[in-house]
């Protein structure tokens, strides 16, 4: 049997930009990706916790050490500068090595430092 669990987490960063007119995606900064064992072009969740909403979208890299959380294209509506959000990403293992599989989880600092 095969079943998702969590592969990676940020947990709770300040949205810093939002960009109705690009094609779509959530820019990270490179520094959190690696952190967080995230990679350019996976899927991933974006949960806001200022407003409720849950979304779906993919990473493109920000420049490191920025500090940047942008949202683009459709993704932008769903967001307010400043809001604070979780961004989440799973992946499909086997139901045993799932039992010992252990999640990349980083909590930023101010300024979505490491």
């Amino acid at each position: 049997m095969v079943i998702e669990v969590l592969k990676s987490k940020i947990h709770k960063v300040k949205v810093t930009e939002a960009d109705l007119n690009y094609v779509g995606s959530i820019a990270i900064d490179e520094d959190l990706l690696d952190a967080a064992n995230m990679i350019e072009n996976e899927k991933v969740q974006v949960l806001d916790i200022n407003n409720g909403e849950r979304f779906e979208t993919y990473i493109i890299k920000a420049p490191r050490g920025s500090g940047e959380i942008c949202l683009n294209g459709p993704a932008a509506r769903k967001v307010q500068i400043g809001d604070f959000v979780l961004v989440v990403s799973y992946a499909a293992m086997d139901f045993e090595e799932a039992k010992i599989f252990e999640p990349s989880v980083i909590f930023p600092k101010e300024g979505n430092q490491l």
